[in-house]
Formats: C-alpha cells, structure tokens, sequence
C-alpha cells in the first residue's frame, strides 16, 4: 500500500492541476457571469445565513479559482470588496482577467495564499467562504483556525459544494455508467473523442490528468461542524444541498469530457445545462428540506465568529 501523500505533495498536486485547468475552467463547470450564476450564488449564501444575506463590506474567498462565488457576489451587489485568494497563480491569473471583464478590477485583490497560513490581518473580514475548496485543503483544524482569526466578530463563515462521503460514493455510478455510454453517446452526438491537451510534448499534458488526485477529503456533517467548534465558532451549521441534479450533472460532464469540446452540439449543451437547473430546484424544494443532509452529494456548513463578550455554551 502506498504511504499517505504528505500536506506539501497535496499542495503540489494541486497548484500543478489547476495551473492547467484555469484555462478551460469555466466552460468546463458552465460557469457563468451573468444573472444566471448570480443568482445561483445568492441561492446557496440564503441555504447558509437565510433570505437576503449581507451586504458584506469585506469578503475573503478561500480557493477562489476564477472567481465563481466572489465576482458573483460583487455583481449581485452582496459583497462591497473581496479578496480573493488561490494556490494555483494560473487560477488568479484567469481570476483576473474575468474581474477585469466584469469591471470589478478596483474592487478584488488577488492573493496566492495558503488557507493554513493566511497573511491577512486579524478581525479583518465579515464574511469568509469558497465553492468546493475544503476537500483539497490537507490540514482543515489550521484552516478553521486561520478563517476564525480572520473573521470580525459576529462575521459569518459558509463553505458550499463540499462532497459528502455518501454522495461522494453515489456519484461514482452515473461517472462509471457515463465512461461505459461515452462512445454510442458520441456516435449520437456526430462528435469525436477528446484530443491530447495540446502542450503534452513538454510534460504539462500529465498534469491534466491529476484531477483525481486533488480531493482529499469527503465529508460526514457530524465531522465538519465539528471542525467549524473546534476553532471557536459558533451556531455551526451543516446541510445538504443536490441529489438528482447531481446525479444528472456527473453523467453529462463525464459524457462531455470523452468528447471534442468543439464537436459537441450546442443543443446537448443547452439540455444539459437546463436539465440541470430543473433538477436543482426539484431538489431545493422538494429533496433538501425533507432528507438527512448526508444523503446528498455536496454539504454546505456555515458558522458565526461569536461577539467578545459573548459566552459559549
């Protein structure tokens, strides 16, 4: 059996996955800019801190990546000024680019920064948070601490798109299903297979293929609020969020990825995108209010730094 990778091969797995990703990221994940992914956004911030959360003057987003959750929440008007911080400098470099394209320039600071060790002042945000990050951070108690020390008192912490362990499992099948479909799926779909990135003579190509090495962790509620009191937090919550949209978003990405980007039809990329928004809100409905939150595939745990004179009980 193979030792454990250690924090700082995590680190490096991950800095060298999503310096090549960050080009290809957001059509990837679909990730949108407009009104569509505002308000994808400020659903999940009202699952955490409930109906109309914020304005927050100051934001911190751990993981940032292109800037999914933070330049969102900058155009919905929630947030006044982010920092937006990454380990991977292509991923702040696209971040970049897309704060620029938005207008939002003045408004975010870009930081490589390490989650266990944040340079930023103490009680100097109201609002610390990030989209599927957790999972790749390798010392979660240090990273608590860090947004706790960071954190204003009364701020608020919410981490969203977090993998349970159940649903971790779960997306397993439809990912498995897809890979043995993908080629009677291209055939239908008149589209070839995915070509070789196109830097693989100089090694980088390798790094495409670390994806499955990047997530070190899925979660139980119980073990992820847990965290959250350890560093001192409180009114700790964990829910769950996405089951069928989930199970639908694994087997059409994973169908896409086995194909050319650029031969795949936009009208399957419409059914797709919109099956998938159909699915969420069947979940947020019907599904999330009702079943236990480990039986989803992401968890979503939001936390509150308590007032200095405030007791813990």
């Amino acid at each position: 059996m193979a030792a454990p990778a250690t924090a700082e091969e995590i680190r490096d797995v991950n800095v060298r996955y999503h310096d090549v990703a960050a080009g290809e990221y957001d059509a990837k994940w679909g990730i949108d800019f407009g009104d569509g992914g505002a308000a994808q956004v400020r659903v999940k911030l009202e699952k955490a801190l409930g109906r109309d959360p914020g304005p927050f003057a100051r934001i911190l987003e751990i993981g940032a990546g292109t800037g999914y959750f933070s330049l969102n929440l900058l155009c919905a008007g929630i947030a006044r000024e982010a920092v937006c911080t990454d380990i991977s400098p292509g991923m702040l470099e696209r971040l970049g680019e897309n704060a620029e394209a938005l207008g939002l320039g003045a408004r975010v600071e870009a930081v490589r920064a390490d989650a266990e060790a944040l340079p930023s002042p103490d009680e100097s945000f109201d609002l610390v948070l990030g989209h599927a990050v957790l999972h790749h951070i390798p010392d979660l108690e240090r990273a608590f601490a860090e947004f706790a020390r960071v954190l204003r008192p009364g701020g608020r912490v919410v981490f969203a798109g977090e993998p349970s362990r159940h649903g971790d499992r779960l997306a397993a099948l439809p990912k498995r299903a897809a890979v043995r479909l993908s080629p009677a799926w291209r055939w239908a779909m008149g589209a070839g297979a995915a070509p070789l990135p196109a830097d693989s003579e100089n090694g980088a190509a390798a790094d495409h293929f670390l994806e499955w090495q990047v997530d070190v962790h899925a979660f139980d509620p119980g073990s992820l609020a847990r965290v959250a009191r350890a560093a001192g937090l409180a009114d700790v919550r964990v829910r769950g969020e996405e089951l069928l949209a989930n199970l639908f978003g694994w087997t059409s990405r994973t169908l896409e990825a086995s194909a050319d980007p650029a031969e795949v039809p936009w009208s399957w990329k419409m059914f797709a995108f919109r099956g998938y928004l159909a699915l969420q809100r069947v979940d947020r409905a019907l599904l999330e209010p009702r079943l236990p939150p480990e039986l989803f595939y992401n968890l979503i745990v939001s936390a509150r730094k308590p007032e200095s004179d405030e007791t813990l009980t």
